[in-house]
């Protein structure tokens, strides 16, 4: 026995590395066979725990905890809205808006809903009720309403937004368009559309201005006490110089004669506009032409003006939409009566504006739609037709009746008028 432990040891010794490596390979197997057998236990273990319901249920109670208990709310009004609708859009209960309109009743806000405002609110998600509500009476007054301790009633405070008047005075050059070059002086577009829309009564954008032609704009902003500007006023004074030709016009704030006028107080405004649309390209005639899509040659019973896809095209005179859809062929029309003798149409829009439908009444220049290329169109372009009496006529040969000529003691009134806004321009350029 003791002869044969000798040998086997005798043999170890001999083969060491052998042995240790066998016995590494031994102890490597069992360890991984262990670890696999633990992780199986504790895989199982998990699915359990997962699938017990008393752990589904306390997951789901943290995760709706975790959502936010208060919703705050920042909701620009559209056309069609109401305060019911909109907060019904935000899950506020029927009995919760009606505490809010019994509250703003109160308050006579309820009826001066309007486009284009902003509603604020914050919701309590658990109760599905409103908090505090800010509503607009218009951009310079606000209702607050806040809830008391007694739940179903409010608290309001009318917040009033004073705002500062200042002049400004711009002035510049025109290289490629007007558009570019008022933006450039930082001129706001809506600014720019009401510059187009007084000189659109004798100026055609495309053709009568030429490089180096220039402009002038007096006009008015209203701003907070911080400087944030919060709307434009009136455009006091516009001077559009093209080819060395002063073109003046001054704001007459007086009554029944509000408006732009010449320097002979002469209305600059007609019946209808000479081009409803800033910026755009006259593409196509009245007229007999080869139509671009059928191939055949037909009379082309209007202007085409060719533009950028989403300009804005204003109503080129006042009137009632008499019908605002699709017309086949003319994509998105528009079409206005003005009066007994004039009726313009609109075709190929992109979009209606917010508000115009059928039976809408319009000012003149009011934005209409956007330049669009719907209908049977090769490109993004206005295709415009007036209407007299029944008859399409060329638009860009219509001869419009001149504006009104103040007289008596309008025009006495006009005269004081126009010379202090020549002595305001004169303190503006002044300035430093």
């Amino acid at each position: 026995m003791k002869k044969k432990l000798s040998i086997f040891l005798f043999f170890i010794k001999q083969n060491i590395e052998i042995v240790i490596l066998v016995f590494s390979i031994i102890l490597l197997m069992l360890l991984t066979q262990s670890y696999n057998y633990l992780k199986t236990i504790k895989k199982q273990n998990l699915y359990n725990i997962l699938e017990n319901i008393y752990f589904e249920k306390t997951v789901n109670f943290y995760f709706e905890n975790l959502s936010p208990k208060y919703l705050n709310v920042s909701h620009k009004v559209t056309a069609g809205e109401t305060l019911g609708k909109i907060l019904l859009k935000y899950k506020v209960s029927n009995k919760e808006i009606q505490n809010i309109t019994k509250a703003l009743t109160k308050t006579n806000g309820i009826k001066n809903l309007k486009i284009g405002l902003t509603i604020e609110f914050v919701v309590d998600n658990s109760e599905e009720k409103v908090i505090e509500l800010i509503f607009p009476l218009s951009r310079t007054s606000k209702i607050k309403l806040t809830r008391t301790s007694n739940k179903n009633l409010f608290e309001s405070k009318e917040i009033i937004t004073n705002l500062i008047k200042k002049t400004i005075l711009k002035e510049g050059e025109i290289f490629q368009s007007l558009y570019k070059s008022a933006t450039d002086l930082g001129i706001k577009p809506n600014l720019i559309v009401e510059f187009a829309r007084i000189y659109g009564f004798q100026v055609d954008f495309q053709r009568d201005i030429k490089k180096n032609d220039s402009f002038q704009i007096v006009y008015e902003i209203y701003q907070t006490d911080e400087g944030k500007v919060y709307e434009h006023g009136n455009i006091l004074y516009a001077n559009l110089i093209l080819q060395g030709q002063q073109n003046h016009l001054y704001y007459f704030n007086e009554k029944n004669n509000k408006g732009h006028y010449d320097k002979n107080g002469k209305s600059i405004q007609k019946a209808l506009m000479k081009t409803p649309i800033n910026g755009a390209r006259l593409s196509s005639r009245f007229g007999m032409r080869k139509h671009p899509i059928s191939g055949f040659n037909k009379m082309h019973k209007g202007t085409d003006f060719a533009a950028t896809k989403g300009t804005p095209i204003m109503a080129s005179g006042d009137g009632v939409i008499t019908s605002a859809k699709w017309c086949g062929g003319g994509g998105n029309c528009i079409k206005i009566k003005h009066n007994s003798v004039y009726t313009t149409l609109y075709a190929h829009m992109l979009k209606f504006a917010v508000g115009i439908k059928s039976g809408v009444r319009v000012k003149q220049g009011r934005v209409i739609g956007y330049v669009g290329s719907t209908g049977m169109s090769t490109g993004p372009h206005l295709h415009y037709e007036v209407i007299v009496n029944g008859k399409k006529i060329d638009s860009q040969k219509l001869k419009l009746p001149s504006g009104k000529i103040l007289s008596g003691n309008n025009r006495k009134l006009f005269e004081i008028s126009r010379i202090k806004t020549d002595v305001l321009i004169s303190e503006l350029v002044t300035q430093p």
